[in-house]
């Protein structure tokens, strides 16, 4: 079970990127050393993509933090740039035609909630944010019923109903 609940903020050119590594690896600057530590394996992750404002996939994390100065994103000149890297197993990821458009449900966040609602987008300037469980929950089963046609809901009730043993016939 997760313990925390983080949202990866990227550039367009970067996520890109971090797509074609098929979520596989986040990379981040020294600065967010601290927070890194604090992740472990199994807190999970959703990706925001921000000048598209977007919600483009989710994932958990399968190793603590390490460093790594090869390069995967453009530096910008600055080799260490994002030598802070967590490994990351994808749990959904969605097509382009299915991103979630950060402006339907942004504002709605608990997360948020600090931020005058037309000033929401302000509060993902950051390349990496704690979210809220029930924030996270929220963009994650919409990702699911997106990929599965499943609502969260059915989900739920479809794991209470008691399971039969299959009897075979001797």
């Amino acid at each position: 079970m997760a313990s925390n609940y983080w949202m990866f903020v990227e550039t367009k050119e970067n996520a890109q990127i971090t797509r074609e590594k098929g979520y596989s690896i986040f990379g981040m600057s020294p600065k967010y050393k601290k927070r890194a530590q604090r992740m472990q394996p199994n807190d999970r992750v959703l990706f925001y993509e921000r000048s598209e404002m977007i919600w483009t996939a989710s994932a958990t994390i399968s190793s603590k933090y390490f460093e790594d100065t090869s390069e995967i994103w453009p530096t910008k000149g600055n080799p260490n740039e994002y030598k802070i890297r967590i490994n990351l197993k994808p749990n959904y990821i969605l097509d382009q035609s299915e991103f979630i458009q950060g402006l339907q449900v942004g504002a709605s966040l608990e997360y948020v909630k600090k931020w005058a609602p037309e000033k929401w987008p302000l509060a993902f300037w950051d390349t990496l944010h704690l979210l809220p469980q029930r924030d996270f929950k929220y963009l994650e089963d919409e990702m699911r019923r997106i990929k599965t046609g499943i609502k969260a809901d059915a989900i739920i009730e479809r794991n209470k109903k008691p399971r039969t043993k299959r009897v075979q016939n001797e």
